[in-house]
């Protein structure tokens, strides 16, 4: 798809200073944009690129303009602009409602007559699969499983027992959603199995990246609410809640029963030990564990960085005779 400069602009409700009759076709890096691209500028450190750059059209604040070589979109929030005219510019793919005639589909589902269902996908009993919802090859979904309209699961997302996914709600290839979670009490004779037999809950415009684990609550449900961003390969532990678009970076660790608030962001390998809580608008920087709850918003760290060896074992030592 293309657009012209004057279309954009009136669409997102930038000023223009060029050609609105500029034709942009791509979008790219300032460094690596040639003709027909636009990009965006929002940060300092990239300003020998700006200068340089062979875009088209820049997406731009009103007090940068004057180091821009090219056309411009003037607006005080450049990426947040830029990302939705890549969005405009990129639509997801269309796909015509179908099931492959290599699905296995239970007699007992329920799917939309606009669903689509991909090679090798397993359908199993209860389950029910709303209007314009795209189930990609190799999908598994067994169970009491109920997925809201216009969501889409990639590829090879594992979804059973009882979980219900909102509406337009993305879950990327590997994901497994609803597996039991890490139930057992020790004993004499070693470790007993705590059956699980609650669920998930996901909510209405929920992203769950590549390979992120989901487990189901032992008892009352798993909860992931409206807005909420996961990265992949996080591990989201039995009857853990996450508030509404909170952010999750890759490699994170949420232990049972953890509660986190609304507008959070949780870096990259945080660790969150079970039954704390963490209130609304906090941030947490990576590689931190977290072992109490945090009630009072704002930026935690909880790890030292990389140093040279015995420089970092000195600061230890310092710390440790506080």
């Amino acid at each position: 798809m293309d657009f012209s400069l004057g279309e954009l602009a009136v669409k997102f409700g930038c000023d223009l200073v060029g050609d609105p009759k500029t034709r942009i076709s791509f979008s790219s890096t300032l460094i690596s944009a040639k003709q027909g691209d636009l990009s965006f500028y929002s940060n300092v450190f990239y300003l020998k690129q700006l200068e340089s750059t062979a875009a088209s059209a820049v997406v731009i604040k009103p007090s940068d303009l004057k180091h821009c070589p090219v056309d411009a979109l003037l607006t005080d929030d450049p990426h947040i602009i830029f990302s939705k005219i890549v969005a405009l510019l990129n639509p997801l793919p269309t796909f015509e409602p179908s099931i492959d005639a290599s699905a296995s589909i239970s007699k007992k589902a329920i799917i939309s007559n606009s669903a689509f269902v991909g090679a090798l996908c397993f359908i199993g009993d209860g389950v029910k699969i709303g209007e314009n919802v795209y189930i990609g090859p190799g999908c598994i979904i067994d169970g009491h499983i109920k997925i809201g309209s216009n969501s889409r699961l990639i590829a090879n997302v594992t979804v059973v027992n009882k979980v219900a996914i909102g509406k337009e709600t993305m879950i990327h290839p590997g994901s497994v959603i609803g597996s039991d979670g890490f139930g057992n009490m020790k004993t004499e004779k070693g470790w007993l199995k705590i059956h699980q037999i609650g669920g998930v809950k996901i909510g209405n415009d929920v992203e769950i990246g590549s390979n992120t684990t989901i487990d189901r609550g032992s008892l009352d449900d798993t909860e992931i609410h409206d807005g909420v961003r996961l990265d992949n390969q996080i591990q989201i532990g039995h009857n853990v809640c996450i508030g509404e678009h909170t952010a999750v970076a890759a490699s994170a660790a949420i232990a049972g029963s953890a509660i986190i608030g609304k507008r959070c962001m949780i870096a990259g390998q945080v660790g969150l030990v079970g039954h704390i809580e963490i209130c609304d608008d906090v941030r947490i920087n990576g590689g931190s564990v977290v072992t109490k709850s945090i009630k009072k918003p704002g930026v935690y760290s909880g790890s030292f960085a990389a140093d040279e060896d015995k420089v970092w074992k000195k600061l230890v030592a310092k710390i440790r005779r506080l």
